[in-house]
């Protein structure tokens, strides 16, 4: 019997080619695009991005995923950054029974309280739905976890405008601390001058 070949994304210079079985091989698989116009497209090696989890299914990620963005809303920032929430929490899953016992039944708690598909509702019952569940061991698991997956990466970095730490360039003095873009113009005696070596 002739193995089929599956290739993930369109574009010649950045196909990877699976065999079906290595494709399906994890529990889940969430798939994206990233737009050609955002800054992370420099960041990223392909415009198409997949996230295999081991333990939780693709349901179960796209949901997440979901909560991700209710949680913290960024309309601009694309899933492959919420799509790292997932990756995290997954690996937890995978650790310990009892994280992933929680998640399953939160997902499902989610699911119920938006009225049958959490990821299918719109922004509000989205939104009612979560509320429903703050203070349980699953939302402040998820919610702690976003912190750290949305916003400790490179893509988040890049789509902020964060220019990333800098004790190894030399600090900040010389490099971004006055490059506050958003912020009219403080007057010149508010600041002392800058420092000169």
């Amino acid at each position: 019997m002739a193995t089929q070949r599956i290739t993930l994304s369109d574009r010649p210079d950045h196909r990877i080619e699976l065999t079906r079985r290595e494709f399906l091989k994890g529990a889940g698989v969430l798939t994206g695009t990233i737009a050609a116009s955002s800054m992370l497209s420099t960041l990223a090696p392909s415009l198409a991005w997949a996230l295999e989890t081991k333990t939780l299914t693709s349901a179960q990620g796209d949901t997440l995923l979901q909560m991700g963005r209710t949680l913290y809303p960024h309309k601009t920032l694309p899933d492959a950054v919420y799509a790292l929430l997932v990756k995290d929490l997954d690996a937890a899953a995978g650790k310990d029974a009892k994280t992933a016992q929680m998640l399953s039944d939160g997902v499902a708690s989610l699911d119920k309280a938006a009225g049958g598909s959490f990821v299918a509702a719109n922004d509000a019952a989205r939104l009612t739905a979560v509320k429903s569940l703050e203070g349980t061991p699953f939302f402040g698991t998820v919610r702690g976890q976003c912190i750290t997956s949305l916003y400790d990466n490179e893509m988040a970095f890049a789509h902020f405008g964060y220019p990333g730490p800098s004790w190894d360039k030399g600090g900040y003095v010389m490099r971004g601390f006055g490059d506050l873009k958003w912020l009219p113009n403080p007057p010149a005696s508010a600041s002392p001058a800058p420092y000169k070596a």
